[in-house]
């Protein structure tokens, strides 16, 4: 039985790949008020808005690649059993060969009808509007904005509870349900922090990494290896 290692993973491992965050100064969003373009109050306003900036985020993760963090993550398989919970919306650490990854925000590369959230499709090209899943409901990215339900906060949570040892990559603890999960953690369990920006958490147990996620990791793999 391999140790089980699980990974929470944020914005800030797919930034070296160069997808920006709504954090950044110079992020993604800017330009548009975050409600507007990720909330059910934005898409009832205006889901031809909606609709084509998810079509951006979509080409952009389409023409990323995995950067180092990502592939070392998926190495640690050959000694741990890893689990990824990730924020990010992209398919990178899929693509980096990571096996067991969990999103908890949805995917970009899948949509699904406004009127059933669990029958997804894959997509690769832009959703149009006018555009119909089978039920007769118009297609949207398979996203969880703001506001609604984090269907995947429970499979997180019995994840987490297991953890012999926790990784926390590039992320700022800050959007809720997915920061409250480092309080499922057990006492005891040995848990690293690696972020250029070390976000605040509770206790002084962990191990602090300040580093961007691809230094950091290589950082990790030598820690892990002792």
């Amino acid at each position: 039985m391999k140790p089980k290692l699980i990974v929470l993973t944020g914005a800030g491992i797919s930034a070296e790949s160069g997808l920006r965050t709504f954090r950044d100064s110079d992020g993604l969003w800017e330009g548009y008020d975050i409600y507007e373009v990720a909330s059910p109050m934005g898409w009832e306003k205006n889901p031809t808005l909606v609709q084509d900036f998810y079509n951006m985020r979509r080409k952009d993760v389409m023409a990323a690649s995995p950067n180092s963090a990502h592939t070392l993550l998926a190495k640690l398989e050959e000694w741990y059993d890893v689990r990824i919970i990730t924020q990010n919306i992209d398919d990178l650490h899929e693509r980096g060969g990571s096996t067991r990854v969990l999103h908890l925000h949805g995917e970009i590369l899948k949509k699904r009808s406004v009127l059933n959230d669990t029958e997804l499709y894959p997509v690769l090209e832009d959703i149009q509007m006018g555009e119909l899943a089978p039920d007769g409901g118009q297609f949207r990215p398979h996203v969880v904005w703001f506001g609604e339900a984090v269907t995947m906060i429970e499979p997180a949570v019995l994840e987490i509870v297991q953890a012999d040892i926790f990784v926390l990559i590039g992320t700022s603890l800050n959007v809720y349900p997915a920061a409250g999960l480092v309080d499922y953690l057990r006492p005891g369990v040995p848990r690293y922090i690696i972020d250029k920006k070390i976000p605040p958490v509770k206790g002084s147990d962990y191990h602090l990494i300040e580093k961007p996620a691809t230094e950091g990791m290589a950082e990790l793999m030598e820690l892990l290896k002792k």
